[in-house]
This record gives structure tokens, C-alpha cells and sequence, in this order.
């Protein structure tokens, strides 16, 4: 690496870093603190339950952070240098502005990648972590009565042996209504039965009023169909656990998303929201390259006043992201544009004023 992409990372470094602390402290301050306390009021949740609540909504919040950080980082960068004139300096040196800026870029990239691999592999468990611990320790499993659209797995070894979709459950009846059960053998699908309802009966689940599809071969042909008054369901799950097994979006890995999606869309249910949750998996993490290629080229201010300036420059570009964000995920999640789409949006638009605002400032 050479001298001067050095020097740009160590101006870049130190405001992204403390645009990571102040960005999450107001979140944690304005959101997530005032939740606290009010879980504290009205149900008396212990302070040790508030501490481990506090900390494990932090890396949802420093996933929404990262890319704010990375515009501050950028803007504060080349504003402070732009302002000591520093950049002149390295421009007639023969050094264009593409160039100067690509460290941030690279180290932005770099950001965005580890950002996706955190927002799949940390944020689910520490969000279902944080609704377990609120749900379970601080309501004492208050679930609601009726829950729609129920997914439940059996599990043998590495492979799924059966799998099912219920449109709702009843918690104060133990019944399962308008189900649909898919059985694999050696991971391939075998059998399909549908049902009216299921109860709890004598310890297990218990189909009524259902028919069998028996399939055979690649193709999943129907070889046979049987019709039935009664029949035991292969889910082993308790009712006491069936409310208290399902996830929320936030909670699932892109993969269990992506099979959530695929069971409910088998069975007519509107997914876009889900979808649009999805693909905001990839869009998020990448904001961070978007707001380094919108926040370099906006750093080079002429004005001696460069970082106060810079400031108010990021919370304005916060600003119309977010809100074009807000805009184009409520679109998506109602049907109005493709769920992929939606998700990107936002850094389309971002992304094509930065290259603009680049190419500009290499002129």
C-alpha cells in the first residue's frame, strides 16, 4: 500500500469510527433505551433482562449504521483535506480524483462484504435472542391465541422428513386449520397430504378430513390419491411450542427466508413483504459503497468550515436515503413495483449520483 493511500485510510478511519459510536448511541438512545424502559414499567423486567435486551439489539442497529459511518468517514475525509488544501496539492502532483478516492472505496467494498456476512450470520440469532428473552423471561410467554400462517419442520440427521403449512393455529383450541404436509424420503418429496384441521389428541396430532397424494419419479407424478376422515400427523411439535417455534423475518438466515418464501407462496399467501426483507439483506450492506462514492466527491468543499459542513452534508444524504428507502420498501411490500426492485432502489439511485458527482470532480 503505498504512503499516500495510507494517509487517506488513517483521515478515513477515525471519523467512520465515530460515526459507528454517535450514529448508534442516538439509535440506542431514541429507540431502544425508551423500549426498556417501558418493558421495565409494565412488566418489571429485571435489570440483568435489560442489560443482555440492550445488548443484543445493538448489531441490528450497527448493521443500519455502517453506511452513515462510511458517508461521514468519506465526507470528514477529503472535507478536511480539501480544506487544507491538501487535495490541490495532490492533484498537481498527478493524481486524479478517482484515484485518491479508491482506498475508501476498496475499504468500503470490504465493508459492505462483512457487513452481509454479519447481517446473515450474527443479527438472526441475536435478534431471536432478544425476542426470546422479552417473550419468554420478561411477558412469561404471553403469546397471542390465534397465529397465522404456521411452518413447522421435522427434522431427521441433515434432511427435512416432513414439513408443514398450516394457515392458522388456534392456541386456545390446539388446532391446526387448512394444513398442507409435504413428507420427504432421502430429501426428495414422496408424499403430500391436506387436511381441514388437526388437533391435539391423546398426545399427537390428529388430521381430519383430508386427502393423500402419493407421488413416484423425478417429475413428482400423483400415482395415487387416498381420502381420509382421520389420520396422525408426522409433526412431533407440542402446542405449547408451536407459537413460541416461529420466526420472525428479522430472525431467519437469507436460506430459511428463502424456504419460508417458497412454502407460502405454494400455498397462495402474499410474500412480497418477506421478499422485500430478503433482498434488503444484499441492499443494506451495499449502502456503505453507495454513501463512500456520494460522500467523497461531496467532501471537496472549498470552505474552511469543511467538517461542520460535512456533517449537515451527511445528514441530509441520510436523510433522502432513507426516506427514498422507507418509500420504495412500502411499495414493494404492497405489490406496486418487484420486491427486488424495492431493495435496491435506493442504492441505484444513490449509487448513479455518486458516479455523476465523481465523474464531475475528475474533470
Amino acid at each position: 500500500m503505498r504512503i499516500l493511500d495510507k494517509y487517506i485510510l488513517k483521515e478515513f478511519i477515525g471519523p467512520f469510527l465515530f460515526g459507528v459510536c454517535a450514529f448508534t448511541s442516538i439509535f440506542v438512545g431514541t429507540g431502544t433505551l425508551y423500549r426498556i424502559a417501558n418493558l421495565i414499567n409494565q412488566y418489571g423486567a429485571s435489570l440483568w433482562a435489560a442489560l443482555r435486551i440492550l445488548i443484543l439489539a445493538l448489531p441490528s442497529i450497527i448493521v443500519i449504521t455502517f453506511p452513515m459511518s462510511v458517508l461521514l468517514g468519506s465526507l470528514m475525509a477529503f472535507g478536511r483535506m480539501s480544506a487544507a488544501s491538501e487535495i490541490i496539492v495532490m492533484r498537481s502532483g498527478g493524481q486524479n480524483f478517482l484515484r485518491l478516492a479508491m482506498p475508501i472505496f476498496i475499504t468500503a467494498f470490504c465493508i459492505s462484504l462483512g457487513t452481509t456476512a454479519f447481517n446473515e450470520f450474527v443479527v438472526p440469532k441475536a435478534n431471536n435472542a432478544y425476542n426470546r428473552i422479552i417473550n419468554e423471561e420478561v411477558k412469561n410467554n404471553a403469546q397471542p391465541t390465534t397465529q397465522d400462517h404456521i411452518i413447522l419442520k421435522d427434522v431427521k440427521g441433515a434432511d427435512i422428513s416432513s414439513l408443514l403449512y398450516a394457515r392458522q393455529y388456534d392456541d386456545s383450541e390446539k388446532r391446526l386449520k387448512e394444513l398442507t404436509v409435504q413428507e420427504f424420503e432421502d430429501d426428495m418429496l414422496m408424499r403430500v397430504e391436506k387436511a381441514e384441521y388437526a388437533e391435539w389428541e391423546d398426545g399427537k396430532w390428529v388430521m381430519h378430513n383430508g386427502i393423500i397424494y402419493d407421488l413416484s419419479g423425478s417429475n413428482q407424478q400423483v400415482t395415487r390419491t387416498m381420502t381420509f376422515d382421520h389420520q396422525i400427523l408426522p409433526i412431533s411439535q407440542r402446542p405449547g411450542r408451536i407459537a413460541q417455534s416461529q420466526k420472525k423475518p428479522d430472525e431467519m438466515t437469507i436460506r430459511e427466508l428463502r424456504e419460508q418464501i417458497k412454502i407460502l407462496d405454494n400455498n397462495a399467501v402474499d410474500t412480497n413483504k418477506m421478499k422485500v426483507e430478503m433482498y434488503n439483506r444484499f441492499a443494506m450492506p451495499l449502502a456503505s459503497l453507495v454513501c463512500a462514492l456520494v460522500g467523497a466527491p461531496l467532501g471537496l468543499q472549498k470552505q474552511r468550515g469543511s467538517s461542520s459542513i460535512g456533517f449537515g452534508i451527511s445528514v441530509v444524504v441520510i436523510f433522502i436515503y432513507y426516506a427514498i428507502m422507507t418509500l420504495s420498501n412500502a411499495m414493494g411490500s404492497g405489490g406496486r413495483i418487484p420486491p427486488y426492485v424495492a431493495a435496491f432502489l435506493p442504492d441505484i439511485i444513490t449509487g448513479f449520483a455518486g458516479v455523476c458527482l465523481i465523474y464531475k470532480k475528475s474533470g
